[in-house]
């Protein structure tokens, strides 16, 4: 199934690999630091709206910075998981 993570993006569930709120991302995290910087100079970074970002996405190819928070999104999938016949409205 797929989750709208902002924008016109939607990513299958099954390619999911971590959603992090950004305001727990701090300097002090280097290595976070480190993979998003990487991750943009590689051109694996998706700015889903012109939006403050409140989560990033990571999937198995791409980062999504999204404006959606990572309380929206996590219910998203739960709710996409519980109520499949429900998971586009």
């Amino acid at each position: 199934m797929y989750v709208h993570v902002g924008g016109e993006y939607s990513i299958s569930d099954r390619f999911i690999i971590g959603i992090f709120d950004m305001d727990s991302i701090t300097p002090k995290q280097t290595d976070m630091i480190r993979f998003l910087a990487e991750a943009e100079k590689a051109g694996h970074v998706e700015y889903v709206s012109e939006e403050i970002p409140r989560s990033v996405v990571v999937s198995v190819d791409r980062i999504y910075f999204s404006p959606i928070s990572t309380a929206t999104l996590r219910k998203r999938i739960i709710d996409m998981h519980t109520h499949p016949d429900k998971a586009f409205l």
